[in-house]
């Protein structure tokens, strides 16, 4: 069995240093697994280290093709409320917010 790396993979360089049975590898559009020499980490370590170190929720997939580090993982935010408080926080939008805000209390003479 072994893990797999999809295409939202960002080609951080995180993973493939700490793979110890060195399955990791760089490939274009997105790293890969050698599935011939991926252990799942079984024997080295209690989790996987490549989805540890991973920094893109859903990148890594385990051998029956569920994420190791599902949306909301890392952040501790379910995806559903991660996309509203993103909407809300989002700096385009906050800056969009403020320059409209002091245009109407400024206007151009």
């Amino acid at each position: 069995m072994a893990v797999k790396i999809i295409e939202s993979c960002v080609n951080c360089f995180a993973c493939e240093p700490v793979c110890p049975s060195k399955a990791i590898y760089e490939a274009k559009p997105h790293f890969l697994v050698d599935p011939k020499k991926c252990t799942e980490c079984e024997g080295d370590f209690p989790v996987y280290q490549c989805a540890s170190i991973c920094p893109i929720e859903g990148a890594i997939l385990d051998s029956l093709g569920i994420a190791i580090n599902p949306p909301g993982s890392l952040t501790g935010i379910p995806r559903k409320e991660w996309r509203k408080r993103w909407l809300s926080y989002n700096p385009t939008n906050r800056t969009s917010r403020w320059l409209l805000s002091i245009s109407t209390k400024n206007p151009a003479a």
